[in-house]
């Protein structure tokens, strides 16, 4: 697929996606415009052609050049490249630009806050995990009941160069033999990170499951873009159990998606 063309179905699924979460995205040239400052904007993901795989980065002020850009790549399967670039867009959207949304409208509906000793001068945004494979029940299971954070906290404290908004992605999975753990801090793989949660004892299967999810930090004093109005929420027809609030806000969106 040519770049303009991958540009463009990438461009496409994302005002597709955002649109799922009542936000109107267009197509502005380079970049995807959102409400107020916002926008999304597209690099080339290099090595191996990129097949599959999305770089995106959310901008929070558009046209100020200090302005905080949360970086993040995704990949996507499918049986063509176009239905890859959309898988890609589609769990980006579900796990990073949530959490994004969130830090923007601080309502509590697309992602939990937290503050952590370990991280006293950081306010952490943590969204939705996404676990998929086989026999995802474990996995799902150990992430809603153990803080994954404050283990990390002392491998990621002297890699938050970024001074207001730092963004950690978080991939784990694999099965017995063959587990993999990956952390990235503003998009570069950060190996005391990777390793220590490559420690952590979450499960490992006989079968093949993975897990991403998606964590902001952000300085205290950091000022939200102008504006994003949020429609107000409507009331819940049920209720997540409180120790499945993230990984229910997941499986919501994919029962919302098909």
């Amino acid at each position: 697929m040519r770049p303009q063309d991958r540009l463009a179905v990438i461009q496409r699924s994302v005002v597709r996606e955002m649109a799922r979460y009542g936000k109107e995205f267009t197509v502005d040239g380079s970049v995807v415009r959102g409400p107020g400052t916002t926008a999304v904007a597209v690099r080339e993901h290099p090595g191996d052609g990129g097949a599959g795989h999305v770089d995106l980065g959310f901008v929070l002020h558009l046209g100020r050049a200090d302005a905080p850009v949360v970086w993040d790549c995704a990949a996507g399967l499918g049986k063509t490249e176009e239905e890859k670039l959309d898988n890609a867009v589609k769990m980006w959207a579900t796990t990073t630009a949530t959490t994004v949304l969130e830090l923007l409208e601080h309502r509590g509906e697309h992602a939990d806050h937290y503050r952590h000793a370990e991280l006293s001068d950081w306010h952490a945004v943590q969204g939705p995990a996404a676990v998929f494979g086989f026999g995802t029940e474990r996995l799902t299971g150990w992430l809603a009941d153990h803080q994954v954070l404050p283990a990390l906290a002392e491998a990621l404290r002297p890699e938050l160069t970024a001074p207001d908004v730092n963004g950690v992605k978080l991939f784990l999975g694999g099965r017995a033999g063959e587990d993999i753990a990956e952390v990235r801090v503003n998009g570069e793989v950060s190996e005391p990170a990777s390793a220590a949660l490559r420690a952590m004892d979450w499960p490992r299967g006989e079968r093949l499951c993975w897990a991403r999810l998606f964590i902001l930090l952000a300085a205290e004093g950091v000022t939200r873009p102008e504006p994003v109005r949020p429609e107000p929420a409507p009331a819940p027809v049920h209720a997540p159990a409180p120790r499945r609030g993230l990984v229910s806000r997941w499986w919501q969106a994919r029962r919302a998606g098909q």
